[in-house]
């Protein structure tokens, strides 16, 4: 095992392509659910963790280190759509010029209307529903986004009241 392999730490640590298997595809689904593109997201989850190489090789804390990955990549997404711009943002989000044939057939009047209540949430109670969907804790979403539990609580509630009658 070469040393990029094993992050530079402790034999008890997880190998770096352990924990990219382990987090890639939750850290894209979320990634995704922020607005991002595809090619974005690679690009983010990359830059993640790279960060996480450095982050351990530094000899910082291994605990929570999915919370760690969530947060890094959320803090990482804001910069790239911020380089983005909120019209392309808000263009992608709406016009996808090659629609494949399941999301076609996916687009039932539910899923319609739930689509367009999760698009119309405030994107701070959007980021704690993905993060939720994700299996964070309350307590978790609170640290990955720097806001207080309450604040993830409310969110969450008026999240709730908003998909309740669909």
């Amino acid at each position: 095992m070469t040393g990029l392999e094993r992050l530079g730490s402790p034999a008890d640590t997880p190998t770096a392509e352990h924990l990219f298997r382990a987090h890639r595809a939750a850290l894209e689904r979320y990634l995704l659910s922020l607005g991002l593109r595809h090619q974005d997201c690679d690009e983010v989850v990359q830059e993640t963790f790279l960060g996480l190489h450095r982050h351990l090789c530094a000899g910082r804390p291994e605990t929570n280190l999915r919370g760690w990955l969530f947060r890094v990549a959320h803090n990482h997404a804001l910069k790239v759509r911020a380089k983005r711009g909120l019209w392309q943002v808000l263009l992608d989000c709406f016009y996808d010029p090659e629609p494949n044939p399941e999301e076609l057939a996916a687009s039932g009047q539910r899923q319609r209307r739930m689509e367009a209540i999760v698009r119309a949430l405030p994107r701070r109670e959007r980021a704690c529903l993905a993060l939720r969907a994700e299996g964070f804790r309350y307590r978790e979403i609170a640290e990955i986004l720097g806001i207080s539990l309450g604040s993830v609580a409310a969110s969450m509630a008026n999240v709730a009241r908003k998909v309740g009658g669909v």
